[in-house]
């Protein structure tokens, strides 16, 4: 991960480009599930403690590393090796808690209009870096890093699988992160969103950055399912000006170690 990543930041431009002294950046993992690495269904905690490292020697005053995951949040940061990882990196963790909380309005949206949003960590964030894994989702066929953000959400978010492609799109407008980091280091390709089994994961040894994020989902749907699959969230994205599902027209380049 600190080689691919170090490489993809070179053919952006450099870290430089999006981290500068003095920021405070949200790392923004998906940590949903209190799950070991292994099993996929986490982003690798080794590609959380590069792009920390990586901010830091920048000159970013502040790296929080934060989710509201599905699970208990302690055991989810503690399990996924996540927080041993951000920590050592020398990252701070912040646990959702009460009053973290704050209701945040989109009246254009289709489905969250009015939703309570993990708003403490971005009180004073200047950056905002989405590290999502690739991985199969039973209902939305895949989830990546649009769907991530469902990670910020408080409430009873499972009221938004009734319509979950239009709630990604929804998110998707909600959140405009500086750019996000796709984990397919391993990729859960089935029995998701949780999976259970090695055997479910593959081992692709793949990062991906972009700051389009329609097109960084569906490269990301590429990998979790080769085969091709029905996406409909992506084009309700590319729909509302949000990116583009061309990867290739939005610059795609395939680098090799």
């Amino acid at each position: 991960p600190q080689q691919m990543l170090q490489r993809c930041f070179e053919r952006m431009g450099g870290i430089g480009r999006f981290i500068e002294p003095g920021d405070r950046v949200v790392l923004k993992p998906n940590i949903g599930f209190a799950t070991p690495p292994g099993l996929g269904a986490t982003t690798n905690p080794e590609v959380v403690a590069v792009v920390a490292r990586l901010c830091l020697a920048q000159g970013a005053e502040e790296v929080l590393v934060v989710d509201n995951p599905i699970h208990d949040p302690a055991r989810c940061f503690a399990i996924s090796g996540i927080e041993a990882a951000a920590r050592a990196a020398g990252a701070r963790v912040m646990l959702p808690r009460p009053g973290a909380f704050r209701d945040v309005e989109a009246p254009d949206n289709a489905v969250l209009k009015r939703w309570p949003f993990f708003y403490a960590p971005f009180e004073r964030a200047t950056k905002v870096i989405g590290i999502p894994t690739a991985k199969h989702h039973s209902l939305s066929g895949v989830t990546l890093g649009m769907k991530n953000w469902y990670g910020l959400l408080g409430g009873r978010r499972n009221r938004l699988h009734q319509d979950i492609h239009t709630s990604v799109a929804d998110l998707a407008t909600m959140v405009r992160p500086t750019l996000i980091v796709l984990d397919a280091t391993r990729v859960l390709f089935r029995h998701g969103p949780t999976g259970g089994s090695p055997s479910d994961v593959r081992f692709d040894g793949v990062v991906a950055l972009a700051t389009d994020p329609v097109a960084l989902d569906a490269y990301g749907a590429s990998l979790v399912a080769p085969g091709g699959g029905d996406f409909p969230f992506l084009d309700e994205a590319e729909r509302r000006g949000l990116g583009t599902t061309d990867i290739w027209s939005a610059g795609f380049e395939m680098i090799s170690l």
